[in-house]
């Protein structure tokens, strides 16, 4: 089983190289001139763009092949007072260029939109400002080239003290969405509403591949499952959906401490992880493991050198690249 490790956003390894600079509403408003505004926005959605660049080519220097791409390129985007703003038209060659790099490089790229994306909310506006936070993050794929590999990972959502009605309301407003949009969204079981065993229902349902948080699963699991026993189901939805041409993905962090056993540690403890790859490894040939750690690509490199000293010890663990393993099933 070949396992590519990526990182989240930002790097901790590069000076001056946030993709996530912004602009409030409030300091907008403020402004005298409002379509000098405008420009200003671009030129920070630009700089963004320049840095994610930047970060891409340090993923190609690590060997890096699975990125998460911020939400914030675009400063206001998806802001209500900003509906007659195109910022894509203007900012079509840095999105062009930005695709045509991770094509060429084969970086798979994704979105994980904010939180305040809910599917099952029951307030209309609310689901109404969500959808409009898929088409954005959509469109921006769209303006790098991307076909439909490249997705947007979302939360079930909140459970408003029902948490059946909040998942048939979830199906119901997945399925009013336009496909191209729906077609590009992963769901992945969270650490408090819904659990591993509930996502990978909805996502069946809906006809969504799933993302198995395993960090997640630790801390919100009351029926004590077990995820190697649900992988073979996860899987089946990523095969639906593309066959065998995109590995699953999967989400890897490590509890903060004792006290805060749902806050990210600064680096992953590689132990669960390797448990779980060894168990998979028989039915799974390929998959893609997103590191949500805090210290980002420091976290990843220092999860490879776990790696190389597993296979050092005879762990059947072969370190390929400088962000990827391959596993052998338990002998």
């Amino acid at each position: 089983m070949i396992v590519r490790f990526g990182y989240v956003a930002m790097s901790v390894q590069l000076e001056n190289a946030s993709p996530s600079r912004t602009m409030t509403m409030a300091t907008f408003s403020k402004l005298p001139d409002r379509e000098a505004g405008l420009r200003r926005l671009e030129q920070i959605a630009r700089e963004n763009l320049h840095n994610t660049m930047r970060l891409l080519k340090h993923n190609r220097y690590m060997d890096v092949h699975v990125y998460r791409l911020t939400s914030k390129l675009i400063p206001l985007a998806t802001h209500q007072d900003m509906s007659d703003w195109d910022p894509y038209t203007p900012l079509a060659d840095d999105f062009a260029e930005v695709g045509a790099f991770a094509l060429e490089h084969g970086i798979r790229l994704s979105f994980h939109p904010d939180h305040f994306t809910v599917l099952s909310t029951p307030r209309p506006e609310v689901y109404a400002n969500s959808v409009r936070d898929l088409r954005h993050h959509v469109k921006m794929l769209e303006m790098m080239g991307l076909d439909e590999k490249a997705t947007c990972n979302i939360h079930v959502g909140g459970t408003y003290g029902d948490k059946e009605a909040a998942g048939q309301r979830f199906i119901k407003q997945f399925n009013e969405i336009e496909e191209h949009i729906t077609r590009r969204i992963t769901l992945e079981n969270d650490d408090k509403t819904f659990t591993a065993a509930e996502t990978l229902d909805i996502c069946e349902q809906v006809g969504a591949p799933m993302v198995l948080d395993l960090h997640h699963h630790a801390v919100n699991n009351p029926d004590n499952d077990r995820p190697e026993e649900l992988w073979p189901r996860i899987l089946k939805t990523w095969e639906r959906n593309y066959g065998h041409s995109l590995p699953p993905k999967m989400h890897i962090s490590s509890p903060k401490s004792e006290s805060d056993p749902r806050g990210h540690a600064d680096h992953v403890d590689s132990g669960p992880l390797v448990s779980f790859l060894l168990d998979i490894a028989p039915e799974t040939p390929a998959i893609d493991v997103m590191i949500e750690a805090k210290r980002k690509d420091e976290a990843l490199l220092r999860l490879m050198d776990d790696m190389r000293a597993l296979e050092s010890k005879g762990a059947p663990i072969t370190v390929t690249g400088g962000a990827s393993i391959e596993v052998q099933p338990r002998g």
